[in-house]
């Protein structure tokens, strides 16, 4: 059986956080003892420089690290979607640039905290688009051929020690002919060596996406987001502003099967207690997603809030404010 009742954000937020006991809190301590230690110039970047979102379709992103830093100190974490320049075939550890969801990027702008940068070819420039492409096209076949050499050269010089290897066990042996295929392959590589396209290592031109930004890479600043707002965008926003403003913090639930996964606090020191649903007031939800994900919610420890922002005639308001929003919850009991 599933129980609905009304949450109590005042317990979550004064209780013991995540249920730490007291090496736990003793080591929170000591981390806040150390990080006051730092220059407030270290911890606090200007509150005057915009933060710099760039976008890929309608996909907000961050790309500076200081940018990244004030999002951070704020309450917005994002998730790194890059690859590190050391060590591509991994996924374990990621880098630049930070992918936003579309509520933090909507936030910052409403705060106007933030503002999109627009490069030409974002505004429709197609002739100045099409000729980086083809910069970008030839840049990577004189790499690819590059490479090829590189690979060709590094192949020949395993062979040879191979076949050295090979000669000098024939002289401490007293055997012959027994490097001859390896020298033999080694003669004929020029024409049978095959060095696929897949393999090829592709540089990141970080300065124009945005590691560097100079007046003339940056075409201009625009509060105008690139961004749809539909309905289901409008109503995970509000909810997203709402505990945002309540002091938590929030990520992508994708993998639980909700919105937001919402924090007592930073995520690198807490876990998520509730798994939000943003849903609106006249939305019909069938029974059984309900139980899906009230039973998923206590597999993982968590509780599943029901986000639903009251509606404009209900508040008689333009927009939605804080305490705007209803939120029920839901467990999983093993009564029957």
């Amino acid at each position: 059986m599933w129980r609905q009742h009304e949450v109590c954000f005042g317990d979550v937020i004064d209780g013991d956080p995540a249920g730490m006991n007291a090496s736990q809190q003793s080591s929170s301590e000591e981390v806040n003892e150390d990080l006051d230690t730092k220059s407030e110039s270290e911890r606090q970047p200007s509150k005057d420089a915009l933060i710099d979102i760039s976008f890929c379709g309608a996909t907000p992103l961050l790309w500076k690290v200081s940018d990244m830093k004030r999002c951070r100190s704020v309450g917005v974490i994002g998730a790194l979607v890059g690859s590190l320049a050391r060590q591509p075939r991994q996924n374990v550890r990621l880098g630049r640039p930070l992918e936003l969801l579309q509520e933090e990027a909507l936030l910052l702008e409403e705060t106007s905290s933030a503002a999109a940068s627009l490069r030409p070819q974002d505004c429709g420039d197609e002739e100045r688009h099409s000729e980086a492409v083809r910069q970008y096209e030839a840049g990577l076949e004189s790499s690819y051929k590059e490479q090829c050499a590189l690979a060709l050269e590094d192949k020949k010089r395993v062979l040879r020690k191979i076949m050295n290897e090979k000669e000098n066990g024939e002289r401490v042996s007293g055997t012959d002919d027994s490097g001859n295929p390896i020298r033999d392959r080694l003669n004929a590589l020029d024409q049978a060596f095959r060095f696929p396209w897949s393999a090829m290592a592709v540089q990141l031109c970080t300065a124009r996406a945005g590691f560097s930004h100079c007046p003339e890479e940056r075409s201009f600043h625009s509060t105008d987001w690139p961004m749809p707002r539909d309905e289901r965008l409008n109503t995970r926003f509000c909810v997203y502003r709402d505990l945002k403003n309540k002091g938590f913090y929030l990520t992508s639930a994708g993998k639980f099967g909700g919105d937001f996964l919402v924090y007592p606090g930073d995520p690198l020191r807490f876990h998520a207690h509730f798994i939000a649903l943003c849903i609106s007031m006249d939305e019909e939800l069938p029974l059984c997603d309900i139980l899906a994900i009230a039973r998923l919610g206590s597999n993982v420890k968590k509780t599943v809030l029901l986000c639903s922002p009251r509606s404009r005639s209900e508040t008689g308001r333009d927009e939605s404010v804080e305490g705007d929003v209803v939120y029920s919850s839901l467990q999983w009991s093993s009564m029957v």
